[in-house]
């Protein structure tokens, strides 16, 4: 999480799982303060098309890589819910298992958000449309164009989780969780 000094900037790296292509978005964010940093696509089209371990090794050094070149404090990571085809959940589960053992083996805390909640963060609304996630990120980080539809997103998830963690560090700072020393039971209650 981002620290309660708003002079200290934090570099998050998003990442939009897919298994043909796995969209990265770096973002700096001081206080409220973002900036772009990078955003791209790592594709694993050179493998063939059946070879699931090569394309899973190509994510896994793509996403290492960019961690490699520029170097975040954090990473998002977008959670993968069932869709209609199970066999397509499970491709995307994998490539998505590549990308975040690629984030923990550079000792990255990872945070995870549904694509819902990255809309709604980015648009105001969860069933937003992927040409509306790229405007607003386009407009929130004051791009000169839209970004690719994976990297759009994937800096969607950098966006929300810089929005997210400042919100929890604000909470944090203003009402701290203290040790409950003592409690009255009542009826099974704890007072």
């Amino acid at each position: 999480m981002p620290s309660s000094d708003v002079s200290r900037t934090t570099r998050i790296l998003g990442i939009d799982p897919g298994l043909q292509s796995t969209g990265f978005g770096i973002v700096d964010a001081q206080g409220q303060n973002l900036s772009y940093v990078a955003s791209g696509t790592v594709r694993t089209a050179e493998a063939p098309r059946g070879d699931l371990p090569a394309r899973l090794k190509l994510i896994f050094e793509g996403v290492s890589e960019v961690i490699e070149r520029w170097q975040p404090d954090q990473a998002s990571v977008e959670i993968v819910f069932v869709n209609v085809n199970p066999q397509s959940t499970l491709l995307l589960g994998q490539a998505r298992g590549a990308a975040l053992a690629a984030l923990v083996n550079r000792s990255l805390p990872v945070a995870e958000y549904t694509a819902l909640q990255m809309k709604k963060a980015i648009v105001g609304h969860g069933l937003a449309q992927k040409h509306q996630v790229q405007a607003m990120v386009a407009a929130l980080l004051a791009l000169p164009g839209q970004p690719g539809r994976d990297a759009a997103d994937a800096l969607g998830l950098a966006i929300c989780h810089a929005n997210a963690a400042r919100a929890l560090d604000a909470m944090a700072r203003a009402s701290p969780l203290q040790r409950r020393q003592h409690a009255s039971i009542r009826k099974g209650r704890a007072y």
